[in-house]
């Protein structure tokens, strides 16, 4: 376990941004509980002070996981999140979109949002933004891409695709599926 490097820490805020915005710094900024980002093997976690240091007690080997895992850096230095962040990157959201009951379950089957699925957006959400996707009872149910802005999903078809879905909840389900059909 180490912490991120220079080159590391800016891809990884770069990727946090485009979630969070300056929200970053209320991550990382608060004196009465202190967190720090911490690398294991290419992956990001973000975990108490206190644990980080204590976890410098166990052996590199040893260690696999601490704190609450953020995503992953891919061979060519690229940053992956991962939806075991979403309750986090929920709090300090940017941009959101809310979804109809009629829609949640279609997207948590890993399905683009459609215009007829939304309930509401964040004003001035711009095209190709990362939003963060909200159930009406404000539950967190996944990340994607807007494909419009606000504005143009005003005058759509209800058919059109308005969020394309990076992840959403469903993945837990889906990926433990997949690993039963290979054995």
């Amino acid at each position: 376990m180490r912490q991120l490097n220079e080159e590391e820490t800016k891809i990884f805020y770069e990727k946090l941004g485009e979630y969070i915005g300056a929200n970053i710094k209320l991550l990382i900024e608060n004196e009465e509980d202190p967190h720090v980002f911490r690398l294991i093997k290419n992956k990001v976690y973000y975990m108490s002070l206190q644990i980080a240091n204590w976890a410098t007690n166990v052996g590199k080997d040893e260690l696999l996981h601490v704190g609450t895992y953020f995503g992953k850096f891919t061979k060519t230095k690229k940053f992956r999140l991962n939806i075991t962040c979403l309750e986090i990157l929920a709090k300090y959201a940017k941009h959101k979109v809310w979804l109809k009951p009629s829609g949640e379950q279609s997207y948590l089957y890993g399905n683009h949002v459609i215009k007829a699925h939304l309930a509401k957006m964040s004003e001035n959400i711009p095209q190709y933004a990362n939003v963060i996707l909200f159930s009406l009872q404000e539950n967190p149910l996944g990340f994607g891409v807007a494909s419009r802005s606000t504005l143009q999903c005003k005058d759509l078809d209800p058919t059109t695709v308005v969020v394309f879905n990076q992840a959403d909840l469903g993945e837990y389900l889906r990926s433990e599926d997949d690993k039963n059909v290979e054995k």
